[in-house]
């Protein structure tokens, strides 16, 4: 379980299988703030099925991708978000180019 402490402004969500965790996701406002699968895990559909929990859920319509993932840039843009944007760095001011997209 991630404590609420180390994530204080998000709302985390994780996905399960036979009580056995698989992924988790989180969300601030309106915007998915980090979307995780576990290896062994991928393409079975959990991503989608706990991407549109989140978004059912807290209507999120905003994600932050980086750009050297191209694999997270179409899972995205297969639901539905569109590029509106770029950054040559990150949040934290690091060199990792980030892809803004939107609902």
């Amino acid at each position: 379980m991630i404590p609420e402490q180390y994530f204080p402004h998000l709302q985390v969500y994780i996905i399960s299988e036979n009580n056995d965790p698989k992924g988790f996701g989180a969300v601030s406002e309106d915007t998915l703030e980090m979307l995780f699968v576990h290896n062994d895990a991928r393409g079975n559909g959990l991503g989608k099925i706990l991407y549109q929990y989140l978004h059912d859920k807290t209507g999120c319509t905003k994600v932050d991708v980086n750009e050297q993932n191209p694999q997270a840039i179409g899972f995205y843009e297969k639901m539905g978000f569109r590029k509106t944007g770029r950054s040559d760095k990150d949040g934290s001011g690091k060199d990792y180019p980030l892809i803004h997209m939107s609902l």
